[in-house]
């Protein structure tokens, strides 16, 4: 293992992730609920692909939609969780540098495009709600093609200066990186530079993002509710006000964490550090988790083809 201490760091330098710092002897115990929530990941949003993929009559505007959120919550859990069960199981830490920049990079720029495509899937259902007579011609293939690829654009050009900015600091002090992947914020505050320039950038670019997203969607979700306390019915009102609801529940799920965990890492020195570090993971892993269930399971042509799947298989 390479020296804790360096006065100029390149790229074949070495960091070392320390982990949960003071939970070291229970990271064997903390991987199992880590792993099988990564599992479930991994299982529910291949099943969502396969199943779109394979119905034709799936091939519509929320369904694309719901494939890029699968493809994103993979690569998202994926850029993270298997380095960090290398370091819970066979105590493999050490990371270079260019490989945690590479993941500083993929795992930043995923969570943006996560907040973009629930802001699309906002649209989408305002459009199916508000306008229903209107939904095939507003939203095309064409159109939902550019809203992906601009999701796309957005990320990769907010999240592209954050390694660059990284790398430009000197390091000399350690390279002890008290988290299991390499976070941004927990990265530049190794260096023994002046990082406000880092820092405000990456506060720029959290509430900017987080802002105008958080803003679109609560607007679609407003115009929602007064689109569903317009229905005729009691029932018509419950059943779309549960979809939306549990919509609502996955999109809390992704921010809330998220911003705890942003927040706390730049303003929360009261908060246990351990804490801190458990509540970046949890947002890297429970909204892969849940959005399967919750985008897929509950939704009734998907749940109907996965059953019908799997009695076909059964017989």
């Amino acid at each position: 293992m390479s020296g804790y201490n360096t006065t100029d760091f390149t790229d074949s330098t070495i960091f070392i992730l320390q982990g949960i710092p003071g939970l070291e002897a229970v990271h064997a115990w903390i991987s199992i609920p880590f792993c099988t929530m990564y599992a479930t990941a991994v299982l529910g949003n291949f099943t969502i692909l396969f199943i779109v993929k394979r119905e034709p009559s799936l091939h519509e505007p929320m369904y694309y939609f719901l494939c890029m959120l699968a493809v994103t919550d993979l690569v998202l859990s994926t850029s993270t969780l298997p380095k960090t069960l290398s370091i819970f199981w066979f105590n493999s830490k050490e990371i270079d540098f260019s490989s945690c920049l590479t993941q500083m990079y993929f795992m930043h720029c995923f969570l943006v495009i996560e907040s973009g495509i629930f802001v699309a899937m906002a649209l989408d259902r305002y459009v199916a709600i508000c306008h229903p007579l209107r939904h095939s011609t507003i939203l095309t293939n064409p159109v939902v093609a550019k809203i992906g690829l601009a999701v796309v654009i957005r990320s990769s050009i907010l999240v592209l200066p954050t390694p660059f900015l990284a790398r430009w600091w000197p390091y000399c002090l350690t390279n002890i990186i008290p988290h299991t992947h390499c976070e941004y914020i927990a990265v530049v505050k190794l260096a023994c530079g002046d990082i406000r320039i880092s820092s405000y950038y990456g506060l720029f670019v959290a509430f900017f993002v987080t802002g105008l997203d958080v803003f679109f969607i609560s607007v679609s979700y407003t115009q929602i509710l007064r689109a569903i306390f317009r229905l005729p019915t009691k029932d018509a009102q419950l059943k779309t006000f549960g979809t939306c609801g549990s919509h609502l529940f996955a999109i809390l799920a992704f921010y809330i964490p998220a911003l705890f965990s942003f927040l706390t890492h730049r303003f929360g020195q009261n908060v246990a550090q351990h804490f801190r570090i458990l509540i970046a993971n949890v947002y890297l892993l429970v909204p892969p988790m849940l959005n399967p269930i919750i985008y897929g399971v509950k939704t009734r042509q998907i749940r109907d083809r996965l059953l019908q799947l799997l009695s076909h298989k059964g017989t």
